[in-house]
């Protein structure tokens, strides 16, 4: 059952484990900002740690075989022993550090959980210490990796060692996020604290028996990116699991296993590794790096309820991410696709699907109906997961503000609350009908705006324009609300990750890859594009994406004979979009409508374009203007397709005028992206986790 459970688990966490990929720095307290990574003594790359854990006494008897092998291939290890389970003789232990090997605790007794209630640990930590100071011994190891690393300053110990950079197959799966020691300060005293030493490589029970993997295969990939990161390989093996001289029964593998990684690591990598005991690492640590590390703060929870669909969502991506690089946990509920799982971790983010939604709602009821059934399912799911591991932060994406309130039982037990309002619905609720400040629901929704963000701790938006017509109309005192600008991420949307394919072969193309609703300007696009059409015979215009509009779009471009120049195509997820933007020759970014609202909208689309170094036809706003010099981008006039045309065929005539939009645009992702964006986020999380 149990390796069934985990072949499960192992296809549903492909993307964090064995590798995660968001693990590569050092999990630090300043949230800003990571330091370049560690040196580790002697210049050498990665650090190299051998741990073993003895659960029984059956275990104990193969310590000494295990010892030579890696007395033989010149190594040293720490054994941890279950102090209550079993005698530990003093001789064997004596035997053992006189060679040169460490001796740690692995708690009282290996079949129960320590942390399940604070009282039980506070406890056995008296009975932990004795032994401790009886064995000489500085570290400690949880049985099956619980931990509580508040609890554990209970302990008088150097480091713990009872956590991992990625395991989703542990009891308690939540991993620390990094291959590198850090420093867990007291919370009552910040000069006091012991150092963390996640493993980092995969333990032998979960490859050898469970997965019943028969190479290690897994361990050298594993390494290879440790060692290219420059972190701390922690390995744990347990010599109850392993067979030396005989066939393994099925609880067992062959020691050859162990054997063979030590000396492929010892061919393969030496002189290019700082080989030490448990506690020597943590010494290193301490003295190195604790300074840096004490100004870090505890990870912590974060949950984020959006009603969008979560791999499509590039700013509700960006502020999960970003948290979770920083060592945070962070859930995420959302809307649910069809053929998607319930629940999946993409790049370390726990993503909740609550509802299914269809984009084609029949009417404004149908729609706002399924706002409310959100509405309800969020608060049931965000309170039954607040109860169980109470978050610090909810952050609430609207549209709809209202859906701020499923956060309200979470709040009154002290968890602080961000609104972040993408599109302020007053607004865009008149620029879609034509109504104005007077009609009554216009009104309605702004003292829905009103009350939201009287119950919210913070308020989070898009543009400097947005934040003063919010401030306003909700009576915002100073100080409560933000702008955060939504550019893309540089990690993702990088235009040297590609090669531009070469603007001499073929096809001249322009893409739109987004949402087709009506302000979005498509329609414009398209008739633009058939007053150029014959004039650039090798124009495709290249539309990714679904919406209200995809009808009526289709219709136009059959009845302006367009179907062999124009193509749409099926959404994609938001890591594929920089591939087709790297193929592109322009983007289209435009607005339909221009009223107050589109005047000062912002396109996330047209600053993605800029990212990837690809030339772009936007519509002339106020927004656009304030935010970007003149020539960075094409403007165009308003609803004008001809303005459009004359656009697109100055850009495809010079390709000097192209190359200087290029340049232009990427010269101000350079001072302008979400990493500037996200850092502006990440004080505004600190100053409420205060």
């Amino acid at each position: 059952m149990r390796r069934y459970l985990v072949y499960r688990k192992k296809m549903k966490y492909a993307d964090v484990w064995p590798i995660d990929k968001n693990a590569g720095k050092p999990r630090l307290y300043d949230p800003t900002s990571y330091p370049q990574i560690p040196a580790w003594p002697d210049g050498k790359k990665f650090a190299l740690v051998l741990t073993h854990d003895v659960e029984t006494a059956a275990g104990l008897k193969k310590c000494m075989q295990l010892a030579e092998i890696e007395e033989r291939l010149g190594f040293r290890s720490s054994f941890n022993f279950v102090a209550g389970d079993y005698p530990v003789p003093a001789s064997l232990r004596q035997h053992l550090t006189d060679r040169g090997f460490e001796i740690g605790i692995h708690g009282l007794h290996h079949d129960q959980n320590p942390f399940r209630s604070a009282s039980i640990f506070k406890k056995q930590a008296i009975e932990i210490n004795h032994y401790l100071k009886e064995w000489g011994s500085v570290g400690f190891r949880s049985p099956s990796m619980y931990h509580d690393l508040e609890l554990l300053h209970h302990l008088d110990i150097e480091y713990d060692a009872s956590t991992f950079d990625t395991d989703p197959f542990e009891p308690q799966p939540d991993g620390m996020g990094t291959i590198f020691p850090f420093w867990v300060p007291s919370s009552h005293d910040n000069q006091k604290g012991y150092i963390e030493l996640p493993y980092t490589l995969p333990q032998d029970f979960l490859l050898f028996v469970l997965m019943q993997q028969e190479n290690i295969d897994i361990w050298k990939k594993k390494l290879e990116w440790i060692a290219a990161q420059g972190g701390m390989a922690l390995v744990i093996t347990h010599p109850n699991y392993m067979k030396f001289n005989s066939t393994p029964s099925y609880d067992e593998y062959p020691a050859k296993y162990y054997e063979k990684f030590l000396e492929y690591i010892k061919s393969k990598y030496e002189d290019q590794y700082w080989h030490a005991l448990p506690k020597e690492a943590a010494r290193f640590w301490k003295v190195h790096y604790t300074n840096e590390t004490k100004t870090v703060r505890p990870k912590i929870r974060v949950c984020m309820l959006a009603y969008s669909f979560y791999d499509n969502d590039a700013r509700v991506r960006r502020y999960a991410e970003t948290l979770v690089r920083r060592g945070d946990h962070v859930d995420v509920i959302a809307l649910k696709k069809e053929g998607q799982e319930d629940h999946e971790v993409l790049d370390g983010v726990h993503i909740y699907r609550i509802q299914e939604r269809l984009l084609n709602e029949t009417g404004k009821l149908d729609y706002l109906y399924k706002l409310i059934k959100f509405l309800v399912k969020s608060t049931y799911h965000l309170t039954k997961k607040h109860v169980i591991a109470p978050y610090d932060i909810v952050h609430v994406h609207s549209v709809p503000d209202f859906e701020v309130f499923a956060a309200l039982l979470t709040k009154l037990s002290g968890t602080r609350i961000i609104l972040d309002i993408h599109d302020p619905v007053p607004d865009f609720f008149a620029a879609k009908f034509g109504t104005d400040a007077k009609n009554k629901y216009f009104k309605i929704l702004s003292f829905i705006e009103y009350i939201s963000t009287k119950f919210a701790d913070h308020v989070i938006t898009v543009t400097d324009f947005w934040r003063d017509r919010i401030t306003e109309r909700a009576q915002i005192e100073d100080g409560k609300i933000s702008v955060i600008l939504n550019l893309p991420d540089v990690r993702i949307f990088n235009y040297k990750n590609y090669t531009r394919i070469t603007k001499s072969k073929n096809d001249f193309v322009l893409l739109y890859p987004g949402t087709l609703n009506k302000h979005c300007g498509i329609d414009i696009a398209i008739k633009a594009v058939s007053l150029v059409k014959n004039e650039i015979p090798s124009l495709k215009f290249m539309i990714y994406g679904s919406g209200r509009e995809i009808n009526n779009l289709q219709q136009l471009v059959d009845d302006l004979g367009l179907n062999d120049t124009v193509y749409f195509e099926n959404p994609i997820s938001l890591q594929f979009i920089p591939d087709i933007m790297s193929e592109a020759d322009i983007g289209i970014a435009l607005l339909s409508g221009f009223d107050e609202y589109s005047r000062q909208a912002l396109n996330v689309k047209l600053f993605e374009f800029l990212s990837m170094g690809l030339p772009s036809i936007a519509t002339r706003t106020n927004s656009i203007e304030y935010y970007l010099d003149e020539g960075t981008v094409m403007l165009s006039n308003p609803n004008d397709p001809e303005d459009v045309a004359r656009c697109i065929r100055e850009l495809y005539c010079d390709q000097d005028k192209r190359n200087e939009l290029m340049e232009r645009g990427l010269a101000f992702i350079q001072k302008n992206n979400s990493e500037v964006q996200m850092s502006n986020y990440l004080e505004i999380i600190n100053k409420l986790t205060k």
